[in-house]
């Protein structure tokens, strides 16, 4: 037997590794329990509507892949993971990667309009000291 077809019987071993029902149990926990933190977090005003979506979807994708474990294993082939949570923390890690991006597009605008804002602030307030300089007689200091 050559190595690589014992790696692929030690792939088809993994694959085919029995899944405990408590991990099933907490993952739909978890996932009714992110639904029902965002509709809470949302009904307070704490996280904004449009974000709603994004997490929703996560929910359901965790508790898809846990009512249906055959999806996670065809979900890992394609893939081409060894392991059903290897699958998972890789999409795990392209989630939180996606919302780091998004953060710093967000982060970066929000800097130039402080930016922007801040020097029209100066602008006016050295146009309000100039003009009250001159109601009092004196000149503007430059």
């Amino acid at each position: 037997m050559t190595s690589e077809e014992r790696l692929e019987e030690l792939r088809q071993l993994f694959m085919e590794a029995p899944e405990s029902a408590s991990t099933r149990v907490i993952a739909i926990v978890l996932s009714l329990l992110l639904v029902a933190a965002v509709l809470w977090l949302v009904r307070r005003r704490t996280l904004r509507e449009e974000y709603t979506p994004i997490w929703m979807a996560v929910a359901l994708g965790i508790a898809a892949l846990s009512l249906v474990p055959p999806l996670l294993g065809w979900l890992t082939r394609a893939v081409g993971a060894w392991t059903p949570s290897s699958t998972l923390f890789f999409f795990g890690e392209l989630f939180l990667l996606a919302i780091c991006l998004n953060y710093a597009v967000r982060l970066s605008g929000l800097t130039l309009q402080i930016k922007n804002l801040a020097q029209e602030l100066a602008v006016l307030r050295g146009e309000l000291e100039e003009a009250r300089a001159l109601r009092g007689g004196e000149r503007p200091e430059r």
